[in-house]
């Protein structure tokens, strides 16, 4: 699923990021009719507060997710329950430029990382976008916690998903 976040929702971005979902952040400069062409080429959500962008989105068949709430959590648990969190792919994105990261051997970063970071982990992982390197310290087990304080929302999201396509196949069996 590939999604995109209005301006107003840079945390729910970052987090959506952490879970695995391509996620495209709007920038301010971007204006409604920008992210609603950008929604419609790329095949992403538009996950928005704005109600008119609602309302135009649903006018020219954009699929949008409509978040009510300023608290994080609340934001994560709509968009959770009308996607599947992939497991595998938890934690493989850029939090700050959305591209995948990959593995780099150790050696390569020892410049560029704290010595305590160096010293303690043994994986770590680069994005080539924007240079960021990243480790599993204690920032990430808190990330991981909160991904699954979600779990409950994970699993429902599967089996509605599930749901949902079964019954589209059976829609489409019904057709023919």
């Amino acid at each position: 699923m590939k999604l995109l976040c209005g301006q107003m929702l840079g945390s729910l971005a970052t987090w959506l990021r952490f879970m695995g979902f391509d996620t495209f952040y709007a920038t301010d400069q971007m204006g409604d009719d920008e992210l609603m062409q950008i929604a419609k080429d790329e095949d992403r959500f538009l996950i928005t507060q704005d109600k008119e962008l609602i309302f135009r989105a649903r006018k020219r068949d954009i699929l949008v997710i409509s978040i009510y709430s300023t608290d994080l959590d609340e934001q994560l648990r709509s968009v959770i329950s009308k996607m599947v969190v992939d497991i595998e792919q938890i934690l493989s994105r850029c939090s700050l430029c959305n591209n995948h990261i990959i593995p780099i051997k150790k050696e390569e970063i020892k410049k560029r990382v704290p010595v305590k970071a160096y010293q303690n982990q043994s994986q770590f992982w680069l994005c080539h976008q924007c240079n960021k390197i990243y480790w599993r310290g204690s920032h990430c087990d808190q990330i991981l916690k909160k991904i699954l304080s979600f779990q409950k929302w994970v699993i429902i999201s599967f089996y509605i998903c599930f749901l949902h396509q079964k019954m589209q196949c059976l829609h489409i069996l019904l057709e023919f």
